[in-house]
């Protein structure tokens, strides 16, 4: 065998496992997310605010008020105000806000509010609603009232892909308020 095939095949294994080493480093990544996204729940549930937990395809639901009535169903029309953050452990902030639809959440963070649009938003619970897994997941399921935090690892997020302000890899947290829902 010559030198430049050994080389080669030197350089190859050596890519697999600097690829390996990324891929387990990832994996890492969202259980440390993960253990961060359960310690929050654990001391959301000591100070006596949450009402319940749902674990929903990795997106973790924590009803801080209930709502009545049916629950959103897959091709359910939902209409929510929004808050989204970047998780960093503990409850959203206004330094980690990326979106949202409220005005007073923008104001309070420190934004412009002259051109966003801060409509109630409206859509239908379905593979085509532009939705990141993880909200899609903690949106199945909620309630007409419901006032919700949805918090997942950036596995169920924007994974490996920078996003705006928003870090690859980031855990997120949606605060959520229902006002309505329909599953005709």
């Amino acid at each position: 065998m010559n030198n430049a095939v050994k080389y080669l095949g030197w350089a190859a294994a050596a890519l697999c496992l600097l690829a390996s080493c990324k891929g387990k480093s990832l994996e890492t990544t969202y259980s440390s997310q993960e253990d961060n996204i359960d310690k929050f729940i654990e001391n959301l549930m000591e100070q006596d605010t949450v009402k319940y937990v749902v674990h929903n395809g990795g997106s973790n639901r924590i009803v801080l008020e209930e709502g009545e009535g049916d629950e959103l169903a897959e091709g359910g029309q939902v209409s929510f105000i929004y808050a989204g953050y970047t998780f960093s452990g503990s409850a959203p902030s206004a330094g980690n806000l990326f979106a949202t639809n409220s005005v007073a959440i923008a104001t309070e963070s420190g934004w412009t509010v002259n051109n966003g649009d801060y409509r109630i938003l409206t859509l239908t619970l379905d593979k085509n609603a532009g939705l990141v897994e993880g909200l899609r997941n903690g949106l199945l399921g909620v309630k007409g009232g419901e006032m919700c935090y949805i918090v997942f690892s950036g596995k169920y997020g924007f994974g490996d892909k920078n996003m705006g302000s928003i870090p690859k890899n980031s855990a997120l947290i949606f605060q959520v308020w229902v006002e309505s829902l329909t599953n005709d």
